[in-house]
């Protein structure tokens, strides 16, 4: 994505612990990668690309807070060398307070040692500033259609909440109710990889339907899958040769053509055999510009999913892999309850749906989930 300057490998002076070689050789990969990011940043032809400006403005600060703990470790130690020298100096009285000084600064640097660690392993998660989720309305039939439009309006109205753009990229209506039965977005922003893809799997909601007459409750889902959008150049395809298209009008419900235009375009990733379809708007330019950023996300995603698979078996059943299989949640409206199946403690309805109150969801989810990969280093 960018070239790395080469970064000086620091002197880890006694007598505060040292950091393990591996880490301190990431940390100081990161230390480079963030001056780069920097410069960059100041850079005339990027100041030029609002959109290249927020994307290196959301890496630099998921790197941040690893860089800055691992200067604020460094000054520590260099103030531990200063002191345990004084302590074997000539200067008894500068040797007296460098003995009192000295337990509080090995302190605070393995502190920070573990400060580093909890940020490291969610930083590449806060990298990535641009998702693209999708919604599609499971069992339950016009009531499931009713529940994945009021799931959507709750990520759109939270992602107003936190600045995040919102793009509407797909969307097929339910005629009968308002509901919707497919429906695909765009989220950009800091911190949206790290927080919504907790969301993808199955959302069963128990309620009354608004066409019950008789107060049953019943049970419907929708699915999400939530898809990190890559740059160019970390998804590579042959669109030539690997991607086969089609140009078609839009259908409408029951199949008949809605354009008399050709507008749609049909893509197809003949490799893996990803489909996609784009119809939303009436300029056959745009739906392809919309077609290959989904069908890239979807690309990368398998990819992804390869690679975590290799990596290690247990991150197989780690939280946000995107598989659209596995219930993740379940919204009791009677009892005004969000039961998240991978939490032990539950939430209130209204916060969740009413209000569109994610974070302490999220939070919750993104501890568990620090604690986990941090127990695997």
């Amino acid at each position: 994505m960018y070239a790395t300057k080469p970064a000086a490998t620091y002197r880890i002076p006694m007598p505060v612990a040292p950091i393990e070689p591996n880490l301190r050789s990431k940390l100081d990969e990161l230390r480079g990668q963030y001056t780069e990011l920097s410069e960059q940043l100041v850079d005339p032809g990027v100041l030029s690309d609002h959109r290249q400006v927020a994307a290196i403005s959301i890496k630099r600060a998921a790197i941040a807070p690893v860089v800055e703990g691992y200067e604020g470790y460094l000054n520590a130690a260099r103030e531990a060398e200063e002191l345990a020298e004084a302590i074997g100096g000539d200067d008894e009285e500068l040797a007296a307070f460098a003995r009192e000084e000295l337990p509080g600064v090995e302190q605070k640097a393995t502190e920070l040692i573990e400060q580093i660690k909890q940020t490291l392993v969610t930083a590449d998660d806060r990298a990535i500033g641009s998702v693209i989720l999708e919604i599609r309305a499971g069992t339950g039939g016009d009531e499931a259609a009713l529940w994945a439009r009021d799931l959507l309006e709750v990520y759109t109205r939270y992602a107003s909440s936190k600045g995040w753009s919102v793009d509407e990229m797909d969307m097929v209506a339910d005629a009968s109710l308002g509901g919707i039965r497919h429906a695909v977005l765009n989220f950009r922003g800091e911190g949206v990889w790290a927080e919504l893809s907790f969301e993808a799997g199955v959302h069963s909601v128990k309620r009354v339907p608004a066409t019950e007459t008789q107060g049953r409750i019943h049970t419907s889902t929708c699915t999400v899958a939530v898809l990190p959008e890559p740059e160019e150049i970390e998804v590579n395809i042959d669109w030539s040769n690997d991607v086969e298209e089609h140009v078609t009008t839009a259908q409408g419900p029951g199949g008949q053509n809605v354009n008399k235009v050709a507008t749609a375009v049909h893509m197809i990733h003949k490799p893996t055999g990803v489909e996609v379809r784009m119809q939303e708007t009436k300029s056959q330019a745009q739906n392809r510009e919309k077609a290959k950023r989904l069908l890239s996300a979807r690309v990368y995603e398998i990819e992804r999913q390869k690679i975590d698979a290799e990596r290690a078996a247990e991150r197989k059943g780690q939280i946000g892999t995107g598989q659209r299989s596995e219930k993740i949640r379940t919204y009791r409206y009677q009892d005004n309850i969000v039961a998240d199946q991978r939490l032990d403690q539950k939430f209130q309805k209204n916060k969740i749906i009413d209000e569109a109150d994610l974070q302490p969801l999220f939070d919750a989810l993104i501890e568990q989930q620090t604690a986990e990969r941090l127990a695997a280093l």
